[in-house]
């Protein structure tokens, strides 16, 4: 069976987005290989032109919105104030509230891959027990289960 490793990006600059991933993401580049960049959080960016020579073609698209990479944050609120020292984001849409009660924002880093930001489901899970939800009413709108919300409580 193969083994998946991590999802790798294409990138234009890729001073300028490690500068974006270590700044705005607060991530760490484990393993510099020059044109290629591992990050601690387990993804990796390519430099844009060895990528293509190496898929052989030059057809790539800008804003391609068929995927994004997933983070999170336990302090979803003082990830949103962080996020305004950058002017230059560009968002996707502001904070919203998703059907299972997690606070999500998504935007595009310096070559407009999405990036979604979460809040952490364990503080939505706590949030919810603590606003007076029993255990199985947070299970049914979080969509966790069961077992997995009664840690909480």
């Amino acid at each position: 069976m193969l083994k998946f490793k991590c999802p790798l990006i294409a990138v234009s600059d890729l001073e300028k987005s490690i500068a974006f991933y270590e700044e705005v993401i607060g991530d760490r580049v484990a393993m510099n290989f020059g044109e290629n960049v591992q990050f601690e959080g387990g993804y990796a960016l390519q430099d844009k032109k060895k990528w293509k020579t190496m898929i052989h073609t030059n057809n790539v698209r800008r804003k391609y919105n068929s995927a994004e990479l997933y983070f999170e944050e336990d302090d979803f609120d003082g990830f949103i104030k962080y996020l305004k020292e950058f002017p230059e984001i560009e968002y996707l849409h502001g904070v919203e509230e998703m059907p299972w009660g997690q606070r999500v924002i998504r935007f595009y880093d310096p070559d407009f891959h999405i990036i979604e930001v979460g809040e952490a489901m364990d503080a939505v899970i706590r949030k919810m027990l603590k606003s007076g939800m029993t255990v199985e009413q947070v299970s049914k709108k979080s969509q966790y289960p069961i077992e997995y919300v009664k840690r909480f409580a």
